[in-house]
Formats: C-alpha cells, structure tokens, sequence
C-alpha cells in the first residue's frame, strides 16, 4: 500500500465525499506495526537495567553501589532458609548474618568522618491493626545508624526493610533482596567522603509477615525514632526486577521532587498509589506503621515482578530477575544521599503541603507536579482540545464544496452519539465475555498465559469501538460531501470529547490519576492544532501522518501503563480471596486503558476496504480465545511457575458446651485463597464435609470455630472445607487458667487469665446478650471505637516461654451473677514446626496436583463458655 496518499484534499477528480481507500491487505500491515512498535519500545523498556558492578572493578567505581557484592550476600541471607518471627533462623542465623555484615562494614568504614551505632533491639508492644488487638513480645530488629562527624543535625533519615519471612519462603525476594540492598547502600557511604547532612538510621526490621511488628516497636520504642523524620521503606511483593514506587508522602509532594531528580532508573505512578490506598491490591507494608504511628512521611517502593512466587517457597535465590541488584542499588542509593542532604528533613512539616501528581514515561524519565498544578494542567488542556475542535469542525464548514454548515454540525452530534454508543458496545462485550468466563468457570484462563487477555479483553474493546462506526459510514457515503478523512476525524473529535468528559470526572472526584486521561487529551490536541496550522499555510491538513505521528507517543504510555498492570496484577488475583471475581477487575482496568489510545487508532482503519470484515475479526478472535480458555492451553495454572494457592491447617478443636461436655474434633481445614478452585474439590479432595457442617459452626462458635489466622479468612470462608482425619501432633497443648474473678461492682466483673500455648496466639471473644466487655489488658482501640463483637486478638511470642497473662472486665445484668457472660476461644498456630507433621498430614499434602501450592501448617482451637 501507498502512504503518498495520507491526505486526499488534493485529489479533485474523485467526488469530494469519496477519496481514496487503502486496499484492504495494508489493515493487517497497519495494525502490525503497531504491535511491533510495542515489542520494540515498550517491552524492552520495562526489562531495562543497567550493567552490573563487580567486585573486582569496586576501586574504579568508587561511590557506586556494587551490585555483585548484593548478590553474594543474598545467596547467603537466602540459604539460611525460612526466617518466621519467633524461629531459630529468623531470631540467631539472621540476625547474626546482618550484624557480621555490618561489622564488616564498620571495620572498612571512614572512622575519620563517620560514627556508626548499632544494636539489637528486642521490643514488646501493642497496637490495633485490620479489625484486630495486635500485641507482640521480644520482637526483635537490627539498627544501624550512621553520622557524619561533622554533621550537628538531630534530624534522621530512616531506610527500612525486614528480614523475616511467611510460612516456608526462604524470602529471596520478599525482602532479602531490599536488605542487601541496604547493607550495600550503607557500606558505599561508610566509605564515601560526601557529604551527609543528616544521619540516616537502617532500620532491619524482624517482624514485618507478623502483621508489621517490627517497625512498630521501633517506631513507638526505638531512642531514634523521634528523631527520624523521613523514611525510605523497601518491600516486595514479587521476586525481584525493577521496583515499583507505589506510595509517597502523604501531603509531602517535596518527596517526589527528589525522586524525579535523583533516582537514576524511575518507575512510579499516582495511579498505582490511589489504587493500593483504596485496597485493590492485597498487601500492605510497614509504611503504613510509620505513617500512622510515627507520622514519618515517605517513598514505599516494592519489587513486582514474578508475583507468582510470591510467600511461596520458589522466591529463592535462583528466581530473583538478575538485573534486580543494580537497579534497585543505584536507585536507593541515590535516594538515600538526596534525602539525607535534603534541607527540607531540617523542618518536614513546614513542608506538608498537599499530594503530588507523579507519572514515569517508560521508565525513562519523571514527570511530577502538585495537585493544585494537576488541576490547572487537566483544565487548561480539556479547554483547549474543545476549543481545538470546535475550530476544526467549524473549518470543515468554509471547505469548497462542504455541506452547509448546519448540514456538517448536525452529522457532527450524529457521530457523537454513534461514537458514545461504540464505547458503551466496547465496554459492555468486554465485561459481558468477564461476566461469561466467570459464571462458566473458566475465569482466570489468562493466570498463566497472559497472552489470554489480548483475545479476552482487548479484541472485544476493538470490535466494539470499530464495528458500529464502520456500518455508519458504509451506509452514509452516498448522503454527504463530507471527505473521508473528515468523517474520520469526527469520531477521533467525538472521542476526545468523551475523554475530556472522563477528565473533568475524576477531577471533580479528587482523583489526582486524571492526569492519566489529559495525557493523551495533550498529545490529540496537538495533532489537530498542527493540522489547523498546516491548513493555514499549505492549504492542507496532513491529516493522517501528523495524527500518528502523535500518537505514538500516547500509545507507548497506554501500552506501557497495560503491560505494567498486567505483569502485576496478574499474579495478585491468585491470592485476592475465592470471593473475587478477577475477570471483572482486569477486564474494567484494560477497557479503561484501551479507550484511551484505542479510540484515536481504530478509526483509521475506516481507510482501508473491506474495513468492516477486518474489524469483524476481532469478535472471531475473541471467539476463538474463548474456546481455548475451555481447552488445556486455558488451563490457568502451572506447577512451580503460577500455582493455584491453598491454606491447609491440620486442626484439631476442642469445644467446651455449656452443658460441661466436650468435643472434639481432628482434621484438614482447607481455605482456597483464589476463586478458581472447584476443579479441586469436585477431583481431588474426597471425604469433605458439607457446607452444613460450617453452618453449624458459625451458629454455635465466634468466627465459626475455625482457626482463623487472618480476620479475612472469615470473609473466605463459604469457600472453605473440613476433612475429618487424625489429630495433629502439637508440641504444646493449650492450658487456659483462670488465676482471679473479682465482683467490682453487682454487675460489673474483672476475670484474669493465665494462658499456655504457641507463639502464636489467636483470641477470639463473643459476649452473649446484654453483656459489655468495657476494659482489658489488651490495646483498647476495639472497645473504644465500639467495635462490635466477636472481638479478634492476636499475640507473638518471639523466643519467649512465657505464659500470656491477660484480663478483662465486663458489665452483666444483675441478675445474671452466675453467668455465662460470654464465649472465649484460643486458636494456636504453629507455622514453622515441619518436623511435628505426622504421617496422614504429610500423605494428606501430597494428594494435592502439582499445579497447586499449599502453605500449610498445624493448629488448634479450642472454646469455653465463661
């Protein structure tokens, strides 16, 4: 096909309305150069490090992180193996691994310039966190603080990471990798003559997989911790490659200004904040602790990529993305010095002013502004593509041989509304084939094989915005004089329109992600401005090579935005909990992005003949992909590489009655963590209790009378399953004592406990009717908020034999002296006690496919009515 002819104004032998087509062979040509442009510049962009240090080059390299040093590090933090709170490996083999590495450090370092303190700190506290009473015992973190001797500042930078890990990993990536990154960031500067204005304090937390306890005793125990008053916190929630900057401040938007400026290999956007602010991804991190205990704002920043192998036991050493060292070594480096010079650490609330709009641009460079900026941005370029257009469509008016005016602005608004009823079609078949995929059970075809979505959810959003525009044109061409290029440039106009319209929503929602719609706003605007100029001068527009010569630069963001979301996203559905529904999530996300970019491009293919069969094969892909979802290659999961996840707990309940008698029970408590999972119940699991036997429970025990570990477990448990066997060999049998019961006043009680068990502990309390329980000894945020019952409490022990002695008061009717009062519940968790797993566990586990992967360990709960 012939490009010569991109604009046909010059073209006067052919009846104006007409032009010239494109022959029908240059649509697939057309849309292959558009994914190429992907595969060339956006794939390789997100896949870009720099090249790795060595040990050997280190003395001409002065100053610069060594990646390989990171590395050898890593394979040895990595083959101490699983680190839970409590455990051998977490509470000596880690923490002396780091205290030898930073002694090492100490002994190479600049005495002449620099001090360095370091301790061990074993800490004990309380807090409230997700619904629960959260307290710990004898924590324990590694904290390394660093002072230029000639720096007189009282004010600290703090950079955090934590060394231990869940159930099983030997936390590669989540968060070896962050914390010999630390030590490596610490070691250049030790040896660094520049300059340090401020101390930065290396927080190596031990207890952040336990519900983030290191960072709160710290922040709420440390002798430094008033004093640091900015934080670089290091997470993961991947197995490594480029991290992520995912929250910032808040109301501290300097911090990005710093970023921007210094972080050598950038990849942050709003976007990805407002959405982990508002709970779409299911994590957290301890930058909420310093946030909301300490006040401390900040940069979190986490690894992504690989989430599959996320709190499993394949985020080893040998899975972490290579390019992971270097990359994220010169980024917080850099930071880490930035920060620590920054003048504005002297006096960070006179500096608390609001949010920052920040985006990367393929991770090549930063773009970053304020809210009140974002404002005056988004309005400024939706009021000019407006007042573009109108200009645009008003010249098509003054044409020779237009139509009357009248005539042109009236097919115009007909063109709106086809183009509004394309995307309301667009949208409505891509979340109809989601709706479909779930309710056939065949969501999550696109676990694995991500490819999937591209049939799935991004042809119907192509058909939709293609098809009826095309049928409209067919069956108008003989109705006007308007050109073809014209009527083209209607429905990009109509579009942009609706785009402005999504712009000026999210901003009057306060949403700071409306930058993400004024961006292509800005590029659409600039090709019509161009083609208005080049109308003025050379008489012609140059329609079609100035519209796609600007948006190539809209497309790359979009597909970039797509690929980083999918490449995340992805692997998160397979631990968001059975009761979503992540067709649904992906299929609104990628037809939010594919309205952006896809509805400037599809248009051109009204060039080309045969445009109508052409877009029509998109809903045959579409089609096809479907089938293929229901045969082996939709198959969603894959042993070692994108397992379908599964808590399985060998349990055994003991339930005190009312009458004095007891039950018990021993047996597999199953919890499907994705929402996929009755291929295994209907194939592999046999002898499963039916859904009554839950129902019964929830009746008569607080939180069903299952061993809850997390308070979202409840929200799961429909999904959940209990297989009677043996009972498991628990290494410590719970003993509940009550030491004294004490009449404060006729209805008022206080009862203190004495309770023997694991490390760690779950209480759950459920008061009957007309009973208040109105203080205890644990933290008292749930009582005071009034919080209703049943009430989740959750202990740690760390390497402490102790017995938990605790109390609680409770109000009664007067009448009620003898009670019951209310329903107590102790479940006990043991997470790394491998070596207790009798032989039917042990069996029980290896029944489960390959293609799954079972985070399992033993418990026990047990009930008495008081």
């Amino acid at each position: 096909m012939s490009f010569a002819s991109f604009d046909i104004d010059t073209d006067k032998k052919e009846p104006r309305r007409a032009g010239k087509k494109w022959p029908w062979y240059g649509a697939p040509i057309f849309c292959v150069i558009w994914f190429t442009i992907f595969y060339v510049a956006v794939i390789p962009s997100f896949f870009s490090y720099p090249k790795m240090l060595y040990v050997r080059d280190e003395a001409h390299h002065l100053d610069e992180f060594i990646g390989e040093r990171a590395k050898i590090q890593l394979a040895e933090y990595s083959a101490i193996g699983n680190k839970m709170v409590g455990s051998v490996n977490n509470e000596e083999h880690t923490v002396n691994f780091i205290k030898r590495e930073v002694q090492k450090i100490v002994e190479q370092a600049r005495t002449d310039l620099y001090d360095i303190e370091s301790e061990v700190q074993y800490v004990s506290g309380s807090f409230y966190l997700w619904e629960a009473a959260t307290s710990y015992d004898n924590v324990s973190n590694v904290v390394v603080k660093i002072t230029r001797k000639d720096s007189p500042s009282d004010k600290y930078l703090l950079v955090n990471s934590h060394y231990d890990s869940e159930v099983k990993t030997p936390a590669a990536g989540d968060d070896g990798i962050m914390v010999v990154v630390m030590l490596e960031t610490l070691r250049v500067i030790a040896l660094s003559d520049r300059p340090l204005a401020h101390p930065v304090v290396f927080l190596f937390n031990g207890g952040e997989e336990a519900n983030m306890l290191g960072s709160h005793g710290f922040i709420t125990k440390h002798k430094w911790a008033k004093n640091c008053k900015a934080l670089i916190n290091l997470d993961s929630t991947g197995s490594g490659g480029r991290e992520v900057l995912f929250q910032t401040g808040p109301n501290h938007p300097w911090l990005m200004n710093y970023y921007q400026k210094h972080a050598p290999h950038p990849w942050s956007v709003t976007l990805a904040e407002e959405l982990f602010q508002n709970n779409f991804i299911p994590s957290d991190t301890d930058f909420r602790i310093f946030r909301d205990f300490g006040n401390v704002p900040g940069l979190d920043m986490a690894h992504a990529l690989n989430g599959y192998v996320y709190h499993t036991k394949y985020d080893n050493f040998k899975n972490l993305a290579r390019g992971t060292y270097q990359s994220t070594g010169e980024n917080v480096l850099a930071l880490t010095w930035a920060l620590a010079n920054a003048p504005e650490l002297d006096d960070t609330d006179a500096h608390e002013e609001g949010h920052a709009v920040f985006f990367d641009y393929l991770g090549w460079f930063m773009v970053v502004y304020t809210e009140s900026a974002s404002i005056a941005i988004n309005t400024v370029v939706s009021v000019s593509a407006l007042i573009s257009i109108g200009i645009s469509i008003y010249f098509m008016t003054v044409d020779d041989g237009a139509d009357a005016p009248k005539a042109i602005l009236l097919r115009f608004c007909v063109i709106f509304l086809v183009q509004v009823a394309a995307v309301i079609i667009a949208w409505a078949l891509t979340i109809i084939v989601a709706v479909f995929m779930h309710a056939v059970g065949l969501s999550e075809s696109w676990y694995h094989g991500v490819w999937m979505t591209f049939g799935l959810f991004f042809c119907p959003m192509f058909l939709g915005l293609g098809l009826l525009p095309a049928f409209y044109i067919g069956r108008t061409k003989e109705k006007t004089n308007m050109k073809l290029n014209e009527t083209i440039a209607c429905f990009m106009h109509a579009h942009c329109i609706l785009i402005v319209l999504i712009c000026v929503i999210l901003m009057g929602m306060g949403i700071r992600s409306a930058f993400f719609p004024m961006f292509g706003l800005f590029f659409y605007t600039i090709s019509v401005i161009l083609q208005l100029i080049f109308k003025g001068i050379f008489k012609k527009r140059f329609f079609m090579p100035v519209h796609m010569l600007c948006q190539v630069a809209p497309f790359l963001f979009y597909t970039f935005l797509n690929y980083e979301f999918l490449l995340v996203f992805v692997p998160m559905q397979g631990r968001d909990g059975p009761d979503s529904k992540p067709d649904m999530l992906l299929a609104l996300f990628i037809a939010l992005m594919t309205m952006h970019f896809a509805g400037f491009i599809i248009p051109i293919l009204f060039k080309f003949r045969k445009a109508k069969i052409f877009i029509s094969m998109f809903g045959v892909i579409t089609i096809i992909f479907i089938i293929l979802a229901a045969t082996p290659a939709g198959f969603p999961f894959k042993a070692e590489v994108a397992a379908q996840r599964y808590y399985v707990l060998h349990t055994q309940r003991i339930l005190h009655n009312e009458d004095s008698t007891t039950t018990t029970e021993t047996g597999f408590y199953i919890q499907p963590v994705d929402t996929r999972y009755s291929e295994l119940y209907d194939t592999t699991l046999k002898n499963v209790e039916p859904e009554s036997w839950l129902k019964n429970n929830c009746a008569n025990e607080p939180y069903c009378g299952l061993p809850l570990y997390s308070g979202r477990w409840l929200n799961w448990k429909d999904s959940a399953r209990w297989i009677y066997s043996t009972a498991p060999n628990l290494p410590v049998q719970t003993e509940l004592n009550e030491i004294s019961r004490q009449s404060i006043t006729a209805n008022k009680t206080r009862i203190e406990y004495s309770l023997k068990a694991g490390d760690r502990i779950v209480i759950y309390i459920d008061p009957k009717p007309n009973v208040e329980i109105t203080n205890w000894s644990f933290d008292e945020t749930v009582l005071n908020d009034g919080r209703k019952p049943p009430y989740f409490i959750y202990h740690v022990y760390s390497m402490v034999k102790e017995r938990l002695n605790f109390w609680l008061e409770f109000e009664h009717d007067v009448a009620n002296t003898n009670g019951p009062y209310f329903k107590m519940a102790v479940g006990v968790h043991f997470l790394y006690h491998q070596e207790h797993y009798t032989q039917d566990y042990k069996d029980f586990l290896s029944t489960f496919p390959d293609w799954t992967y079972t985070t399992d360990w033993f418990a026990s709960y047990e009930s008495w009515v008081i």
